[in-house]
């Protein structure tokens, strides 16, 4: 099994030169952290999950976690390992320093979201939890919550849930039973059932704080009658407050029923959590707490695409370490290493067909995921109102596209990774195919992809009179115009013209039939989706491949200039293309033209899909099935 190596090259050519070009908007976190820190702070997250967390990926799906006694026992060397994360301060990372946090950039987060999905995805979603809580209590929480909980958070001694599925409703929040009854001394008694919980119970921190979805007595039906608390598995004080020590006691009302033995994320512990008149706070306003969710599930919905780019990462490692390796048969043009007794596999078509698929994925997915944290960043730093709301429509925009397009294209990755393998990929000793199994949830969690399309085609097309759509039209529209007559970038630009030129057909079209009959809409909103997520890769590798042909057209009249974030020979992930400035260029253009050959032409039989009209879905009649 090949060992996981970060791939910081890449990383770096992401951040310090596509993300600039795409926005050339300063911010003061720039300043505050220059590129050489950024990479300090990379390599160091790199070498983390290189050395630590990759050894206990497979230790974590073959042991799982062993439930005794309502208490949870994560796999061997999960404990010591987050004692060290946390140690080490990257519970604390993209936090207020308020909190004791530290205030990285989305675009670092993520990248680092990415490393730690690589190397062990179950791990990382036990602090990626604590992530999420911590946003959603940060940004709608009472001053004395924050101050009680948010400080635990941040070192990492407490961790977090958010509770929304019950038994009987999963998707539509608003038939959940959960009830809350207020107290004297302004909390709240909860009782309920919630199911699906993942990071519910486990033996990794000091308390476990979960956000939980209910309905005070009295309120509205449906969604509009939700309220958000936060309710900690233990109560440090004895008359049942959050006491000011922090050292947590008595036990509340909260037990964890059971684990759920999955097909993947094995080392994740995926629980039933029984609320018995457990004490809680309330978030926010009363009935408001669908919203003050909303804070954390988008910032989740984000993280769970950068998860299938994490196992696609993964895997692509894997498969090329195995594809060079593998000797069997010779080239179909004749023998490239005659002194072998046969080629390895790396030669053969099919084979580099399926590994240039998977690298195309990996590096189009991770400029997507990165450009669309830099509009997290620009939606509350800037202090320019307009850019600010230009930058919340992007964010809203592209959240389901990017969970949505990152899962599936994901999930597609890691299954090519075995086919490279054939046999050697399906049994369990090389670790491809856990990749595969833990990939498969990423596309159900959070918001199944269907809803997520349902979420862009029923909710972003119409918001603001499509607002948000002009902030991902109009800068490929004046893109493509600036460069209609490049005769050197021709190649990306024509395709990708076409096939925007299709995108915004399929706009339209979806928004007449949406007018007309919604299940229109409804019936066309995968293909959609995924024709816009590969317009928008499209965009995305057309700027990469003229970045690239900018530096080895420089590279050719010797002007001697390198890449922006050049790396040493030993840098970890960087492989031949970060020893060799050079190749790095010359195979991100090799990618881009893979890509524009052989993965955006689906657009055209997306695009007819769509134009033909959802009646043979609608009208079928539902006792035949």
């Amino acid at each position: 099994m090949p060992a996981y190596r970060a791939p910081l090259r890449d990383m770096r050519f992401v951040l310090d030169e596509l993300i600039p070009a795409l926005v050339p908007i300063r911010l003061p976190a720039d300043e505050e952290h220059p590129a050489d820190e950024i990479g300090q702070v990379l390599a160091a997250a790199g070498h983390f999950c290189e050395t630590e967390l990759a050894p206990l990926n497979r230790v974590g799906d073959e042991e799982g976690c062993i439930f005794e006694n309502g208490t949870v026992r994560t796999p061997s060397g999960f404990a010591e390992a987050y004692r060290r994360f946390r140690e080490a301060g990257w519970t604390a990372m993209g936090c207020d320093p308020e909190h004791g946090g530290t205030p990285l950039p989305a675009t670092v987060t993520t990248l680092v979201q990415e490393m730690i999905s690589s190397a062990n995805l179950s791990f990382g979603i036990y602090p990626g939890l604590s992530q999420g809580a911590y946003r959603s209590l940060n940004g709608h929480a009472s001053a004395a919550l924050k101050q009680q909980i948010l400080p635990r958070l941040v070192d990492g001694t407490w961790t977090g849930t958010m509770c929304l599925t019950e038994p009987h409703c999963g998707t539509d929040l608003g038939l959940l039973r959960t009830r809350a009854v207020p107290h004297d001394d302004g909390s709240f008694r909860l009782t309920g059932t919630k199911i699906f919980i993942s990071a519910g119970e486990h033996d990794l921190a000091d308390n476990i704080v979960h956000l939980v979805l209910a309905r005070i007595a009295g309120a509205p039906n449906g969604v509009k009658g939700i309220s958000l608390f936060v309710v900690p598995k233990l109560l440090p004080a004895a008359d049942g407050t959050l006491g000011d020590d922090g050292a947590p006691g008595r036990r509340n009302g909260v037990r964890c029923g059971g684990i759920e033995h999955k097909m993947g994320i094995n080392g994740s512990s995926t629980c039933t959590i029984h609320f018995d008149d457990a004490t809680g706070w309330l978030v926010g306003a009363p009935h408001t707490g669908l919203r003050a969710m909303f804070t954390m599930m988008n910032a989740a919905r984000l993280a769970v695409g950068v998860q299938g780019l994490g196992l696609a990462e993964a895997s692509y490692q894997g498969a090329v370490a195995y594809a060079r390796e593998r000797l069997q048969g010779r080239a179909p043009s004749g023998a490239k290493h005659p002194e072998r007794p046969a080629d390895p596999i790396v030669v053969h078509p099919d084979v580099r067909r399926m590994l240039l698929t998977q690298r195309a994925i990996v590096e189009g997915c991770r400029a997507l995921a990165v450009w669309t944290a830099r509009h997290l960043d620009l939606e509350t730093q800037p202090p320019d109102p307009a850019v600010r709301r230009e930058a919340a429509d992007f964010v809203a925009l592209m959240t389901p596209i990017v969970k949505a397009l990152l899962t599936d294209l994901g999930f597609a990755a890691t299954n090519l990774g075995v086919q490279v393998l054939g046999g050697h990929g399906y049994i369990r000793d090389n670790g491809m195919e856990q990749h595969v199994r833990d990939g498969r949830i990423a596309m159900i969690y959070e918001g199944t992809n269907g809803v997520q399309a349902l979420d862009l085609v029923g909710r972003k097309l119409g918001l603001a009179a499509g607002r948000p759509l002009r902030r991902f039209f109009h800068p490929v529209a004046a893109w493509l115009e600036a460069h209609r007559d490049d005769a050197a970038l021709a190649e990306f630009v024509r395709p990708l013209d076409k096939a925007f030129v299709r995108l915004q057909q399929a706009t339209a079209k979806i928004a007449r039939a949406g007018l007309a009959d919604p299940d229109e809409a409804g019936a066309a909103a995968s293909d959609y989706l995924r024709l816009f997520g590969l317009v928008a890769l499209a965009y995305l590798w057309a700027r990469m491949a003229a970045l690239a042909l900018a530096r080895t057209d420089a590279h050719e009249r010797g002007t001697g200039e390198a890449g922006a974030g050049e790396v040493s020979a030993g840098e970890s992930g960087a492989g031949d293309a970060g020893r060799d400035p050079d190749r790095f260029y010359a195979a991100k253009l090799a990618t881009a033209r893979f890509f524009f050959d052989h993965m955006l032409p689906e657009t055209g039989a997306l695009f007819a899909v769509i134009m033909a009209g959802g009646r043979s879905v609608t009208t079928f009649e539902e006792a035949a099935f």
